[in-house]
């Protein structure tokens, strides 16, 4: 497991990105959290993240929530009357409860008994070892990064999520798979009604054991390559000028 310190050093890279909503880590934990606060008061799990990007630092336990979170991390057993589906038609984010009930048998969720907290805070008052971390960026500070979690692996992007529970997909998938999850504010049916963010910003979910891989990864590529410098006609010509010089080189020119 990775030190509180040796995370700190990590995350300190991401200060030169200079986002304007601060990164948050999240933990999800069977015991009591020790030096850090219980959240005062009650809130949906969506709206805790920009409770966190505030500045503050706390846990969350089940009585914390008012919402289906704690269905969601496996502290209480499900409300039917949403599972059914018959809620999602009548505010209209869904034609029918078949719809509506097929989220639940998609979103993911923790087992049963397994998470009794969950800890916030933003990375620069970090002290805790994260499991996911949760970038509010800008499309160039999100391409920036998402460049960087496939620079040395060629790995695929793919976004998951679904119309309704946005906040399981960007808290508990990335745990519970190690994979990277992105969505765009605005879209989250819930998230869009609080009016939580501004439209069009990149919410990037990253689980903390690809951290060392894009801290890596960032410090050796180029975080604004040449060609987005050069415009169309540039970049073309320097593709050209590339694809050529390799065919002399393999003995392929015609």
């Amino acid at each position: 497991m990775m030190k509180v310190t040796d995370f700190k050093e990590k995350l300190s890279i991401f200060n030169k990105f200079g986002f304007e909503i601060p990164p948050v880590a999240l933990k999800f934990s069977p015991t009591k959290p020790q030096g850090l606060e219980q959240l005062d008061g009650v809130l949906d799990f969506c709206e805790m993240l920009p409770e966190a990007q505030k500045g503050k630092s706390f846990y969350a336990t089940k009585e914390n929530f008012s919402c289906v979170a704690p269905f969601l991390l496996g502290m209480k057993e499900g409300d039917p009357v949403f599972e059914s589906g018959c809620v999602g038609p009548f505010l209209g984010a869904f034609k029918d409860s078949k719809a509506n009930q097929r989220v639940y048998y998609t979103i993911p969720k923790l087992h049963r008994g397994t998470v009794n907290y969950v800890m916030f805070s933003p990375i620069d008052d970090l002290n805790f070892d994260p499991h996911v971390l949760i970038f509010t960026a800008k499309v160039n500070q999100a391409e920036i990064i998402l460049r960087g979690l496939s620079y040395d692996n060629g790995k695929m992007w793919i976004a998951k999520g679904t119309t309704v529970i946005a906040c399981a997909w960007l808290f508990i998938y990335p745990y519970l798979t190690g994979e990277i999850n992105f969505t765009i504010t605005g879209l989250g049916f819930g998230m869009r009604a609080r009016r939580l963010f501004p439209e069009g910003l990149i919410l990037l979910s990253i689980p903390s054991d690809r951290l060392a891989q894009l801290v890596n990864n960032l410090k050796e590529m180029p975080w604004q390559p040449i060609s987005y410098s050069l415009g169309r006609e540039g970049h073309k010509r320097r593709v050209k000028e590339i694809t050529q010089q390799i065919k002399k080189e393999l003995g392929l020119e015609e």
